[in-house]
């Protein structure tokens, strides 16, 4: 049997190639999964982008100098194993390579859970090398499978980000504004849908004239306000900024014009190509600029609550979002299935150029 990738050009995210070869040989205690869908979206895009500077190249290295695999969510079936505790046929939910299959050593096994522990991540952050058994995980339906590929990962940062925002309440914008680029960007609008709960937090989406009218129709936005309409916003609003789209000129404007701004929080970079210019926000007026990094506040969380907490406060809100997500006549998201090697090539291409509609979700399969 053989593994079908998708290659991408570390240095220009544009160049892509398929590449199949031979199963690599399993050793004891691995496990080989066929990857059988996987979502790709702009958050995908932002693994890529900042694939050097956050480690994802390294989780699953292509072998080949200047080339990487992007990592993405989605569902696989285990097809061998020489691990006694992990069956052929078990169904598990996690972090893969874009491509056919995988080949992962389970270790730390659990009845919901296990650990990826190749030495090559051990080093990498703990979220991304767990993978789910989907007969113990209470997120977790046959019929939603496409829905959590897409929106799991992307909301579970989407909560975060809320409650950090409100675990340091708002750095003292509350009352004010929270402004978030990319407002048709499914993090955004799963950020969107919690702080829309938040009393004293007026949510400001930003975004394209072309997406103004959908993200109008989430409700999930107290206003929505194309970029270059940014001045109906009140200067001197106590505002916070989340920046989805990584557009180095947008944040200048908006570092420039809220002399309130009491945090400005960086998330993606949807906008590849002012990556560059988005820079780590140095020599801008306000706060600077601050990466948000997803695990560390799964980390405090876990501390202050504990695990059991954690998970129980993550469930509640993944259902509620989940539900007004297929809510009415017109759901928010509708599923777009990709099947094959070069159907997964050409999806990347519109996600990576930003083309298409936002209401659609790209779901892939690469397996034969």
């Amino acid at each position: 049997m053989s593994t079908d990738s998708l290659l991408v050009r570390k240095d220009d995210l544009s160049a892509t190639r398929l590449r199949s070869g031979d199963d690599e040989r399993l050793a004891d205690g691995q496990v080989r999964v066929r990857i059988e869908q996987f979502a790709l979206t702009s958050n995908n895009i932002t693994y890529a982008a900042f694939g050097e500077a956050m480690s994802y190249w390294q989780f699953f290295p292509s072998g080949e100098e200047g080339w990487g695999i992007i990592p993405v969510w989605g569902f696989a079936t285990v097809s061998h194993s020489l691990h006694p505790g992990v069956a052929v046929g078990e169904r598990l939910y996690g972090y893969f390579p874009m491509a056919s299959a995988a080949v992962l050593t389970p270790e730390r096994l659990s009845p919901e859970r296990f650990t990826d522990g190749a030495a090559h991540r051990s080093a990498l952050p703990s979220v991304y090398n767990q993978y789910l058994r989907t007969r113990s995980d209470p997120l977790y339906t046959a019929d939603t499978e496409p829905l959590q590929s897409l929106l799991r990962p992307l909301f579970l940062t989407s909560w975060l980000i809320d409650d950090f925002l409100d675990d340091n309440d708002f750095f003292g914008a509350r009352p004010g504004v929270a402004l978030l680029s990319s407002a048709s960007s499914k993090t955004a609008y799963g950020t969107a849908f919690q702080l829309a709960q938040r009393e004293g937090i007026e949510v400001v989406g930003l975004t394209s004239a072309a997406n103004k009218a959908f993200c109008e129709s989430l409700g999930c936005y107290h206003r929505v306000l194309a970029y270059e309409e940014l001045d109906q916003v009140a200067a001197d609003a106590p505002c916070v900024y989340v920046d989805f789209a990584g557009n180095g000129a947008l944040r200048r404007e908006i570092h420039t014009r809220f002399a309130n701004l009491k945090h400005s929080a960086s998330i993606g970079g949807t906008h590849v190509d002012q990556l560059a210019a988005s820079g780590a926000g140095k020599n801008l007026p306000g706060p600077r600029a601050t990466l948000f990094f997803a695990p560390a506040q799964v980390k405090k969380r876990s501390g202050d609550w504990g695990p059991q907490e954690f998970g129980q406060r993550m469930v509640r809100a993944w259902q509620a979002f989940v539900a007004r997500v297929n809510e009415g006549p017109r759901p928010w998201l509708a599923v777009a299935q990709h099947r094959g090697t070069a159907a997964a090539q050409a999806a990347y291409a519109e996600v990576l150029a930003g083309r298409g509609d936002p209401r659609t979700g790209h779901v892939i399969s690469m397996a034969r």
